[in-house]
C-alpha cells in the first residue's frame, strides 16, 4: 500500500498540466507536527510507501526531518520532484535522512518542448543536473514522464535516455485533465492512441532492463496478460484500495487525479479515514457500472476512476478511454450495442 502526501503547494515552477495547480504556497498548509501525525496515521492504516510530492518538495523547509521521521516508523520514503533543485550537497543530505529514491520529471528529449510545459527555460537541463547529483549521491532515482499527444512518438527514445542516465525505472502518467490539465484536453489521448500506447511501453520494457510502468493507464495489466507478460503487479487502478493522497491542507482523496475529497486528517485520523470513508468503501466493492461493471479484467483493471469522474460525473462509472468490449464485441458473452467513447 502507498500513500501520497502534497507536503506544499509551493512550486518553482508552473507546468501547464499540474493537477494540483501549484505555485504559491498555500495558508495553513500542515505543520511538522500534524506531518508527524499523518505518519503515525499512516503507519496505522498499513501503508509502507509514503510518497512525498508537492508542489516542490524540496522548497519545504522541514523536509529532511519529516523524511527522517517517516523513515523511522518504518516507512519506506521516495520523493517526487521536477529535479531542478536538486543538488549534490542535498542529493547526499536527502540520502543521509533515508529517501529510498526520488522521482524526476522530463516530458520531452528536446529541452525546449520540456521547457516549454515547465515554463521555464533551463528546466529541461536543471533536471537532467538533479538527475546526476542523484546518481553521484548514490541515491537511486527515476524518470517520470507525462504523456501528450505531442510526445507520445519519442516515449521509447526518453526511456534509452533514462537509461543512459542510470535511472531505475521509467513511469509514464496518462493524462488525466483536472487542475491546470483542464485546459489542455485537446492535447489529451483519445481510446484510440490509448492503448496503442500502452502496447508500445510493454513491448519497449522487453528491451530494457530497468522497469516501465503506465500510471492512470489501467488496462496494462489486460495488455500485459493478453501479450502474455507476467508483470510484477497486481492490479491497475489502485484509488481507494491501496493508494490514496493527502493535500497541503490535510484533504484526504482516493488519488491524486480523483479530485473528490472524502475527509481532513486534521478532524479525524487518516487511518480512521482509511476504514470509514464510504467513498473509499464504495471503490473497493469493485461494483463499476457500464461495461467495467460487467468485464471479465474488473478486478485486474479496475479502470481508471479519475477519468471515469473527469469524464463522466461518476467515479465508479466506466473508464471511457477503454475500448475493450466495445462496439460489436461481446461483455462476457453478452452482446452490446455501439458506444460512444470518449
Amino acid at each position: 500500500m502507498l500513500i501520497s502526501w502534497n507536503t506544499t503547494n509551493q512550486c518553482n515552477l508552473y507546468c501547464d498540466h499540474c493537477y494540483r495547480d501549484s505555485g504559491a504556497k498555500l495558508e495553513e498548509e500542515l505543520s511538522y507536527g500534524e506531518a508527524k501525525e499523518l505518519i503515525k496515521g499512516a503507519v496505522r492504516a498499513g501503508f509502507r510507501l509514503f510518497i512525498f510530492s508537492g508542489g516542490e518538495p524540496l522548497l519545504r523547509p522541514d523536509l529532511l526531518d519529516v523524511v527522517a521521521y517517516a523513515v523511522s516508523q518504518g516507512l519506506r520514503v521516495v520523493l517526487g520532484s521536477n529535479g531542478t533543485l536538486l543538488t549534490p550537497e542535498l542529493a547526499r543530505e536527502l540520502k543521509k535522512a533515508g529517501v529510498a529514491a526520488v522521482g524526476i520529471s522530463l516530458d520531452s528529449c528536446e529541452p525546449i518542448k520540456h521547457d516549454r510545459l515547465r515554463r521555464k527555460e533551463g528546466a529541461w537541463e536543471k533536471a537532467l543536473a538533479g538527475m546526476e547529483a542523484c546518481r553521484s549521491a548514490g541515491l537511486p532515482f527515476q524518470v517520470h514522464t507525462t504523456v501528450f499527444d505531442w510526445n507520445r512518438e519519442e516515449l521509447t527514445k526518453l526511456t534509452d535516455l533514462a537509461v543512459s542516465v542510470g535511472a531505475k525505472a521509467h513511469h509514464f502518467f496518462f493524462l488525466v485533465p483536472t487542475g491546470r490539465a483542464a485546459t489542455l484536453e485537446e492535447e489529451a489521448f483519445r481510446a484510440a492512441q490509448y492503448e496503442e500506447t500502452i502496447r508500445t511501453i510493454l513491448v519497449k520494457q522487453q528491451q530494457v532492463s530497468i522497469e516501465l510502468k503506465p500510471t492512470c493507464a489501467p488496462q496494462f495489466m489486460r495488455l500485459g496478460q493478453e501479450m502474455g507478460l507476467k508483470l510484477p503487479y497486481q492490479r491497475g487502478c489502485l484509488a481507494g484500495i491501496a493508494y490514496c493522497l493527502v493535500g497541503p491542507r490535510g484533504d484526504l482523496q482516493p488519488c491524486a487525479y480523483l479530485n473528490l475529497k472524502v475527509g481532513n486528517i486534521r478532524e479525524v485520523p487518516l487511518d480512521h479515514l482509511w476504514r470509514e470513508s464510504e467513498v473509499l468503501k464504495r471503490l473497493r466493492s469493485q461494483s463499476y457500472t457500464g461495461v467495467c461493471g460487467r468485464c471479465r479484467y474488473r478486478t485486474l483493471c479496475g479502470g481508471c476512476r479519475a477519468r471515469a469522474y473527469c469524464f463522466l460525473g461518476d467515479y465508479m462509472a466506466e473508464d471511457p478511454w477503454c475500448r475493450y468490449n466495445r462496439g460489436t464485441e461481446q461483455v462476457d458473452g453478452i452482446p452490446r450495442e455501439e458506444e460512444k467513447v470518449g
